[in-house]
């Protein structure tokens, strides 16, 4: 049985409790048990109801060899400063797939990587550490993801996409075939990108038209 520790205890931390009650449900032979979150604010652990306890803070955690860690802070500012901290003290991670994503055989699931339920990952998909795939995301064939992405809820990458490291995807945002996005972008919800993407860029709707269907009469 790994024994798991959250980092965090907010909103996108009680997600992740959720998908391991669901899997232990699912499978009795499941193999983790969270062993309890921790998070700099105490207050954040309050708001949900954990299935295990609040360890403490964040920044004087001392790691612990006989457990395993998962990222649950959402927040990208913070996501790879502190498992890159965690690295360095000797912390050990591990990925998480929700039984009910479908995962290609020949796909590749790095270290770290949470995906969560109703996701595809389509045939020779990469996906690299610490990236988080949101539920009812679809990675097309031969999509190719980065480190420590965080890709919410609903959003599609059509076949051949490249991503880079540190994007952020909001909701419902879709490549069309063989878009290349770079690293630490901020693409914005319901954005098609239809055009490459460098680094350090916001993608959002300047203007939205607003299409009425009026009916024709004689």
């Amino acid at each position: 049985m790994k024994k798991i520790i959250i980092i965090g205890a907010g909103g996108h931390s009680a997600e992740i409790d959720d998908y391991f009650q669901c899997s232990q449900k699912k499978n009795a032979d499941f193999g983790f048990e969270i062993h309890g979150f921790i998070d700099d604010n105490p207050q954040s652990y309050q708001q949900y109801d954990f299935t295990a306890p609040y360890l403490g803070d964040i920044q004087s955690h001392i790691i612990q060899p006989d457990s395993f860690y998962i990222m649950g802070i959402a927040n990208l500012k913070y996501r790879r400063i502190v498992i890159e901290q965690f690295l360095s003290k000797g912390a050990s991670f591990t990925s998480f797939i929700h039984p009910d994503a479908y995962i290609s055989a020949s796909s590749s699931i790095g270290i770290g990587v949470v995906i969560a339920p109703g996701v595809n990952i389509g045939p020779k998909v990469v996906i690299g550490d610490f990236t988080l795939i949101n539920s009812r995301c679809s990675m097309g064939h031969d999509t190719k993801v980065g480190r420590f992405n965080f890709i919410c809820p609903n959003v599609c990458f059509s076949g051949f996409t490249v991503v880079g490291d540190e994007n952020l995807f909001g909701i419902n945002s879709a490549t069309i075939p063989g878009t290349k996005i770079g690293n630490r972008n901020k693409i914005a919800a319901g954005m098609v990108l239809d055009k490459n993407v460098g680094d350090d860029e916001v993608v959002f709707y300047r203007f939205k038209e607003k299409v009425m269907a009026i009916p024709k009469t004689n």
